[in-house]
């Protein structure tokens, strides 16, 4: 069981996610505590909660657009749904969810020049009656730095979430200047000694030079060159991600769509979750006056939070809103697909993807088992599915 945080606890994994776990001593120095101290802290931490430190990898100087897969399963097959998503290797999360909608969710960064190609594999699950309905969105992905100090309270030692505060602050915020919101330049700034060291880093944040070295067979001097010259020096990692349960056990993951009339709304509503402790992930998503977010609220709050969404819609600030929650016994996390990456570009199994994801179809037998229930589903609406920025309606 985790044990609960103070104050000092939140302040130190905090400075450690926006300086790096590996700068302990730049991070000691602007604490203001001894650097002894401060790792005695954080190995208590680590001891006593879940504790990681990763790292957020800039999809676009790597060349690749970042497409939020939502898909709504087929009663029953919710798990073989989940598999068939897996097929492709440019998946780096994949996780059950439920909600507005039974079925998964999935984060694919995916060559600029192979979106299409990749919104065609999507429509190739759809099709096999995996799902009743698929979106894909891309995304300007970006991770703002974790804050996890404020709302709350030192003295009591429990969160307070003051959503009237934050409604106000929505209505009064000044957006006019929010780069996060820019659409990405797409470019390969990255050789293969870059993806490699990328990849160990997104599995430990804090691993050392020697240690990537001797996976490398070449010398730490060489590594540290890399790291400082080319992932750092040319913005190949976007910030440092830490991973903590700092709402306890009873808290849960979402996922948000929202929706806007205007892009000055949007950027309001956008630039007053840069420092709220229960933002995770934000993209705006390409093209559209609509926003991504990957949210961590304890469970008491969620209902709150919609609440306090639904008076932002009566206001006329939000158009609307969609969520579904992360069944967390059913996610995965997976690194960026490094063996893909040759010769400085990323190669792309199109055709290969296809067909196993027909050979899967066929090995499951689900041809038969689907189709009927695809067929004698009650007609519905028409059906929407968000490609490249742009809406298909398709009947």
């Amino acid at each position: 069981m985790n044990r609960k945080l103070n104050l000092a606890d939140l302040k130190a994994i905090e400075t450690l996610a926006f300086y790096g776990p590996r700068n302990i001593s730049k991070v000691s120095r602007k604490l203001q505590i001894p650097t002894e101290t401060l790792r005695k802290r954080i190995k208590r931490i680590y001891s006593q909660s879940f504790l990681r430190f990763h790292v957020n990898v800039c999809h676009a100087n790597l060349g690749l657009v970042t497409g939020v897969v939502f898909a709504e399963a087929v009663p029953g097959y919710e798990n073989v749904l989940l598999d068939a998503l897996k097929i492709n290797d440019f998946w780096t999360f994949l996780g059950r969810c439920y909600g507005m909608f039974e079925g998964c969710v999935g984060i694919f960064p995916i060559p600029r020049e192979r979106c299409c190609q990749f919104e065609q594999f999507i429509s190739e699950i759809e099709r096999a009656g995996l799902a009743r309905r698929i979106q894909v969105f891309w995304t300007s992905f970006f991770h703002p730095t974790p804050v996890l100090c404020k709302w709350f309270d030192e003295r009591t030692k429990t969160w307070n979430f003051d959503w009237e505060k934050w409604i106000k602050e929505v209505k009064s915020a000044d957006a006019s200047s929010l780069p996060l919101l820019a659409e990405p330049e797409v470019s390969v700034k990255a050789d293969e000694i870059d993806v490699f060291l990328i990849k160990e880093l997104e599995k430990n944040a804090a691993v050392s030079f020697k240690r990537l070295a001797e996976k490398l067979g070449i010398s730490p001097q060489l590594v540290g060159y890399h790291y400082y010259r080319h992932i750092l020096g040319r913005r190949l990692l976007e910030s440092f991600r830490v991973t903590i349960f700092h709402f306890g056990e009873d808290s849960e993951f979402s996922f948000f769509i929202f929706n806007f009339d205007e892009f000055e709304k949007l950027a309001k509503f956008t630039s007053t979750l840069l420092d709220k402790p229960f933002v995770k992930t934000l993209g705006k998503i390409l093209g559209e006056n609509k926003i991504y977010a990957y949210l961590y609220f304890p469970r008491s709050e969620f209902r709150t939070f919609l609440k306090a969404l639904s008076k932002l819609v009566r206001e006329g600030i939000l158009e609307s809103y969609y969520y579904v929650i992360q069944d967390l016994d059913n996610s995965a996390r997976e690194i960026i697909p490094f063996q893909c990456f040759k010769e400085g570009r990323w190669v792309y199994n199109h055709k290969g993807y296809v067909n196993l994801l027909r050979k899967f179809v066929v090995e499951k037998r689900l041809i038969e088992k689907l189709a009927h229930k695809v067929h004698s589903k009650v007609e519905e609406p028409a059906k929407t599915r968000i490609l490249m920025g742009k809406t298909a309606t398709t009947n």
